[in-house]
């Protein structure tokens, strides 16, 4: 069974840094693409950070330079490195795999097969 759980979200002031983690379970972190999205109530989801199966990296435009993506493939854990924390990221945050053959960092909510349950991060000014 596949399984992502999805840790590190917390509230912090605007300038600041947090490391989200998604842990994963049922599949091997290295044969799949991943991503991290992020959702307010209200407004329909959106993707922030990919990383595809051959480790190519993509990331909305918003957070570039801000926000890094990675993955430890021996640990099968994906993170998000966010720094310079603004406001307007605040949000739910989602880890999304898809374990089929696709390769593209694809930052579309359609291709995501499988999800965590979220981790909230909240940035004051």
């Amino acid at each position: 069974e596949v399984q992502l759980v999805e840790s590190g979200g917390d509230s912090v002031q605007a300038g600041g840094s947090l490391r989200l983690v998604c842990t994963a379970s049922g599949f091997t972190s290295n044969n799949v693409r991943m991503a991290w999205f992020r959702q307010v109530s209200g407004k329909e989801r959106q993707g922030v950070a990919a990383i595809g199966r051959a480790g190519t990296m993509n990331y909305e435009d918003s957070v570039k330079g801000r926000f890094t993506i990675s993955k430890d493939n021996a640990k099968n854990t994906l993170y998000l490195q966010m720094n310079s924390l603004k406001p307007e990221d605040t949000a739910m945050y989602y880890c999304a795999a898809d374990v089929t053959v696709a390769i593209a960092a694809s930052l579309s909510e359609s291709v995501y097969d499988y999800w965590g349950q979220g981790t909230q991060v909240t940035v004051s000014s």
